[in-house]
Order: C-alpha cells, then structure tokens, then sequence
C-alpha cells in the first residue's frame, strides 16, 4: 500500500515545564510548514476545553494562522465539537476559511463536548440544551446553510451564512463507536475513526461505514480515515521514550486521576506506576502504534488494510521539538513522501 496518505492530528500539548502556551502554538505551526515540505496530506486540530495540558481549544482558530502560513497542505478541525457551537456561526467561520484558502479547509465534525459535564454547560449556557441531542438537528442546519438549501418551512430559511453556496469546506463526521460513523452515512460524509480512544471497534464499524455509505452532493463514494496515536524514532527504545507521557496521560485518565500539567519525559519515565496502573497502561497500548520508522509503517499499513482506511491521521503527542521534527521527517523518507 505505496499509496497510502499520511496525515497529522495536532493537539497542541501544553506543559509549563517545557514551553509557554505562545510557543506550543508556534511550534505547531513549525510542525505544519514542516509537514507541508515533507509531503503530508493534512494537518488537523483538536477542540479540548477545560484542560491543564491541551491548547487546542478552537481549532479555526490556529487553523487560520497555519493555513496562511503554508500553502498546499490541508488544514482542518478534527474536530468542531458541534454542540458547542452555534451551527450559523461554524459554517460563517469556515465559509470565510475556505474562501482565503480555496480547496484547502476540512471541517471534522464531532458529537462529543470535548470536555466534561459543567464546562460544556459553561459554554453552551443553557442546561435545556445540555439534555437533550441537538447534533443531528444542528448537522442538518449546518448543510443546509454550507448549501443555502434549507426547507421553505425552516425557521433559518431567509438566513445566509456566506453569499456564495460554493464555499463548502470538505466534510467529516468523526467517530469512535457506531454512533458517529450513522451520520456519515445518512449524510453522504467522509468519515474518520478515532482509534487513538477505541481501537477494538475500528475494524467494524470502518466496515458497517463502507457497506452502508449512502452518495451524496460531497462524496459519491466513501472515504475512509483512520486516527491513531504514533510515536517513532531512530531507535525502539526513544520511541518508547517519548510516547511515555501520552502513556501516562492516558492511564491517570483512565484511572480516574486529574491531568494538571503534559508529564516531561523525564517525568513520564521515572513515574512510579502501581500494578493496577501498569495493568491500564498496558490496555492502552492497542491505542498506539509505536516503534522504528519500519515497525511504524508496517504497522501503519496493516491497520490501513485491515480497515481499508484510505489514509491515516496520525495523532502527535511528542513531547519536545526535535523529536518532532525527526519523527516525521523518518517517517516521510519511510513512505517515500519526499519527491
């Protein structure tokens, strides 16, 4: 599978200990010109709220920045946390995305708040909201405004969100069980499935995807990412390194435990685990592709292949620059992206 698309999932980790929230937002920048020279298809951004460790907290934001500072790659949310959001806004704000960068903005789209229960409601404003499942009828609104095609009845039917009905960013319903993957169906969507939070589930429902995908005026066929979370470097044992404090992330959340800053990897490393973390550490490992640059791509294709995903995200979680750098640059000599 020489054909297979890479792709990079930025969540924008924030320690005190290493960088200051300016620096980590212009070192993904570095990181997305980066990935632009060495051939990489995407590069996306996460939407987290109320997190000691993440500065991803809307993504169109950083989006605009990355977008004008490179020119082929595309730049995308992976993703909008809908629900969060009124619908009329998002499709204002990436209308005007896509019209500065024509053929280059992805909107990802998500059910998920991306935070916990009293943050979503510090957003939203409104408990009302909060109990009921607005998302399918916000996703409805959300076409229906990209298209300038809602029903005569509508109660948003005289409201525009841009002049011009071409400026449609390319759009994805995000997933990680088979709730999601129903509205890239029913909707004619590109969809992606986040492996990096439930990888026993990828194989099926990137399967129940394809079987069921309906056409629609934005795919006449179905496209199929998938995310993970990898770590590569010269060595097996520096990979193992830097993944660890995405290791130990993920195990305190998993334990329950709050985050209050990204570990170093001094401090990941040195983490004293008890045996019943160890044993959630060690669950989440099928969430992780990590190794050599030739592991990794082994890796990576067979994942794409036993998913039929057309391409892979990879979720970055490096915890310091140059590790970055190297990783991908390994990486894209690896997938012979570098012409």
């Amino acid at each position: 599978m020489n054909d297979l698309k890479l792709s990079i999932l930025d969540l924008a980790y924030y320690s005190p200990n290493n960088h200051s929230a300016g620096e980590v937002l212009h070192n993904s920048t570095e990181i997305a010109i980066l990935a632009e020279q060495l051939g990489y298809h995407r590069y996306w951004f996460a939407e987290h709220h109320n997190s000691a460790s993440l500065m991803s907290m809307f993504p169109e934001i950083i989006m605009t920045h990355v977008a004008s500072k490179t020119s082929r790659i595309r730049v995308g949310s992976g993703g909008v946390m809908l629900p969060n959001h009124s619908t009329l806004s998002v499709a204002e704000r990436f209308s005007m995305l896509e019209a500065l960068h024509p053929g280059r903005i992805d909107l990802g789209l998500g059910r998920a708040p991306g935070t916990d229960g009293r943050t979503a409601y510090a957003l939203r404003r409104s408990w009302d909201v909060m109990r009921e499942d607005t998302f399918p009828r916000q996703l409805d609104d959300l076409l229906g405004f990209f298209s300038h095609d809602l029903p005569e009845e509508h109660e948003f039917t005289r409201v525009i969100a841009n002049p011009d009905p071409s400026l449609v960013p390319q759009l994805y319903m995000l997933g990680s069980s088979t709730g999601g993957v129903q509205f890239a169906i029913q909707k004619g969507l590109a969809f992606v499935f986040a492996a990096q939070i439930n990888a026993d589930m990828a194989i099926p429902v990137m399967q129940l995807y394809r079987q069921q995908f309906r056409p629609s005026k934005y795919y006449d066929r179905p496209k199929a990412i998938l995310s993970i979370s990898v770590f590569t470097a010269d060595t097996e044992e520096e990979a193992y390194y830097q993944a660890a404090p995405t290791l130990l992330m993920w195990t305190m959340l998993a334990t329950g435990k709050r985050i209050t800053s990204f570990p170093t990897p001094v401090e990941a490393n040195s983490y004293p685990y008890t045996p019943q973390e160890k044993s959630v550490r060690d669950q989440q490992m099928s969430k992780f592709v990590i190794g050599t640059p030739e592991q990794v791509a082994d890796q990576l294709r067979l994942w794409a292949a036993k998913t039929d995903a057309d391409e892979i995200i990879m979720v970055d979680g490096y915890p310091e620059m140059e590790a970055r750098r190297r990783a991908y640059t390994l990486l894209a000599h690896q997938f012979d992206m570098i012409g």
